[in-house]
């Protein structure tokens, strides 16, 4: 594909080969079926089970699929960070591997963007009638214990903050990205509150998700460390003027 691409997108990966190639297939029919430029690139978060491998099975003869390979687990975080890095459309993306949100939903995102956000959130706690999100309950409870938590301390202008799907203009991703530090799940939050300070339009926008199972993320586990990255972030943040918008 020559030229910038007019899509970017990232999905971090971690052990995912049982349930990342039926999502990027459907990732790769999608925009095929669009007819417009596109990269996807996969960041391998030092998986052990042979993600990498049939991420390239998938992607056998389509030049647009990077797979960019970490040595070690590091992170969500950091995983998005690096395929950002290298990330060049004009729209980019990040998705998770499971596929819990359809690739169809991008859509929703780029109406927003067009309508002038800098950066559309995609949404599992927004009511809206035209969308339909399967979710256990103990995954419910947890979201909105954190998030009730997160607007106590003021620390993200959006109501859903983990959801894994998010739409960035280009110039917002490569403002953004090289100022975020949170390597763990809490990165979404960091990235949210340097969006804030920094002046970006955000939009919270509503759309179908179903839970997968498979979730890497466990909720007694992950949930301190979480609200613990965010502390930290607020720390680092609040000593620090805050960042213009860039180009």
């Amino acid at each position: 594909m020559g030229g910038v691409p007019r899509w970017s997108v990232i999905i971090p990966a971690y052990n995912e080969a049982a349930r990342l190639p039926r999502y990027l297939k459907d990732v790769l029919a999608y925009f095929e079926a669009r007819d417009e430029s596109y990269e996807v690139i996969v960041v391998d978060d030092g998986s052990e089970d042979g993600t990498a491998d049939r991420v390239r099975e998938v992607a056998a003869g389509r030049p647009g699929v990077i797979v960019h390979a970490l040595d070690r687990n590091r992170g969500k975080g950091h995983a998005v960070r690096a395929g950002m890095a290298r990330a060049v459309g004009e729209l980019r993306l990040m998705a998770d591997a499971d596929g819990a949100t359809p690739i169809a939903e991008v859509a929703r995102l780029e109406a927003a963007v067009t309508a002038g956000a800098d950066l559309a959130v995609g949404s599992r706690v927004l009511e809206d009638p035209a969308v339909v999100r399967e979710v256990r309950v103990h995954r419910k409870l947890s979201g909105h214990v954190f998030n009730f938590l997160l607007r106590r301390l003021g620390a993200a202008p959006v109501l859903d903050t983990q959801c894994g799907f998010k739409l960035f203009r280009g110039a917002a991703a490569a403002a953004l990205f090289p100022q975020l530090t949170t390597d763990g799940f809490g990165f979404d939050v960091e990235l949210l509150m340097l969006a804030k300070r920094g002046g970006f339009r955000v939009a919270e926008v509503a759309v179908n998700w179903a839970d997968q199972p498979g979730s890497k993320v466990r909720v007694l586990r992950e949930g301190p460390r979480m609200l613990y990255e965010v502390l930290a972030a607020r720390r680092r943040l609040a000593g620090r003027p805050p960042g213009g918008r860039g180009a």
